[in-house]
């Protein structure tokens, strides 16, 4: 077999990489994943809402507004002080997460939920944990993917309307997101940087509509095609920063956890499961703290895994075999630590390395019990066939050198 030349190869990564998005069930449910984690805090914490974020926190606004002022943070709760303007943000923010689980309207819906992600983190910026963190960077990455390829609203209204332009709801909702711009700009209420980010994305976002509604297909759809390989770069950069952002959680945590002494000699799980704020199941966390050779292998097989994890990106099937075992195990944080958010926000970040096939019959499975395989999934035998999804798959491969999801 002939070995393709240093250029050929060069050639054949440019055009993958801007001929496609890649990966895209992999962000579909890193959208859903992150999404879904939001809401459901936001729900849960619905009766705290004031106390955590609001008018009653010990953060006054005051305080908040001192600290911004320092570190130049991005909020709109320090608009208004006012009750009204704190319980329109939070419900925007639950709105905005609803519709971006679902998937409508992702290139709008997207930069709303970052505005509420960012807007109440930063409001009270000593209420977050990790999983909060995690969130935090998630909700602004997720704005530069194309993340509604697939199990979306969006996907739904293309197949059955040719196009993600259709209907009026779009320039809506691009007009009253217009109106906030010119609102927060005049005020004062965005820094300089911020402004430009806003600006830049509010006229792509027109421009994109304007390109998919008129642009003749007749006369070779130049204008949308550029726009497609625009908007593939930055998809396969968001991902390729999330997939180094994970890698890059793991291995701190991992290092860090090697410098200290009770992860070094194996006993580092046992203190957490004596705190009560750390044991949801005080029955099931005093027998696991009973056997010390359990604790100690947990202890080492935590910071073993964490430390191996980016360096087992190279081999499929290893990486694969790791990463259903740190999913077991954000899942056993959730149970033992009473942790639920921060291990969803874990998994979800996990979700960008998942396997193209497994998600694809995942997502056949999960629309075939739920009795949606006619709207949201698809119509039975429409959906992507075993080569399509195989080739998929390889072609993502190849194209992330080993290290997408495959």
């Amino acid at each position: 077999m002939e070995r393709l030349s240093t250029a050929e190869r060069l050639r054949t990564a440019l055009a993958q990489v801007t001929g496609r998005a890649l990966g895209p069930y992999q962000s579909a449910v890193v959208r859903i994943g992150f999404a879904g984690t939001w809401l459901f805090f936001l729900l849960r914490e619905f009766p705290n809402r004031h106390e955590l974020y609001g008018p009653d926190g010990p953060w006054s606004w005051e305080l908040a507004r001192r600290l911004v002022e320092t570190n130049r943070a991005f909020t709109v709760l320090l608009w208004s002080d006012s009750t009204l303007w704190f319980e329109t943000v939070y419900a925007l923010s639950v709105l905005a997460s609803l519709l971006l689980l679902l998937g409508w309207r992702t290139r709008g819906t997207s930069v709303v939920f970052m505005v509420g992600v960012l807007s109440l983190q930063n409001r009270s910026v000593f209420m977050g944990d990790g999983g909060d963190n995690v969130i935090h960077l998630m909700a602004i990455y997720l704005v530069l993917t194309r993340c509604a390829r697939v199990w979306s609203l969006d996907a739904r209204r293309i197949r059955l309307r040719g196009s993600a332009a259709a209907g009026a709801a779009g320039p809506a909702l691009w007009a009253v997101l217009g109106g906030f711009l010119v609102y927060g700009v005049f005020a004062g209420g965005f820094g300089a940087g911020w402004t430009a980010a806003f600006v830049a994305l509010w006229v792509g976002a027109g421009l994109w509509w304007l390109v998919e509604r008129y642009d003749d297909p007749a006369g070779g759809g130049e204008r949308r095609a550029l726009l497609d390989v625009l908007a593939n770069l930055l998809h396969n950069a968001g991902m390729l920063v999330i997939m180094a952002e994970v890698c890059l959680i793991y291995a701190t945590a991992g290092w860090y956890k090697i410098q200290g002494s009770r992860w070094q000699d194996g006993t580092a799980l046992y203190y957490p499961l004596g705190l009560d704020y750390f044991t949801p199941w005080p029955g099931l966390s005093e027998v696991l703290a009973g056997s010390g050779t359990l604790v100690m292998l947990l202890t080492y097989g935590t910071v073993a895994v964490q430390v191996a994890f980016p360096f087992t990106l190279f081999n499929r099937r290893v990486k694969n075999v790791l990463l259903a075992v740190m999913m077991l195990e954000h899942l056993g944080i959730a149970v033992l630590l009473g942790l639920p958010f921060f291990s969803l926000a874990m998994i979800a970040a996990d979700a960008v390395f998942l396997p193209t096939a497994a998600l694809v019959w995942a997502g056949a499975r999960a629309g075939a019990v739920a009795g949606v395989a006619a709207g949201w999934w698809g119509p039975r035998g429409t959906g992507p066939a075993p080569a399509a999804v195989a080739a998929e798959a390889q072609a993502d491969a190849g194209a992330q050198a080993g290290v997408g999801a495959r």
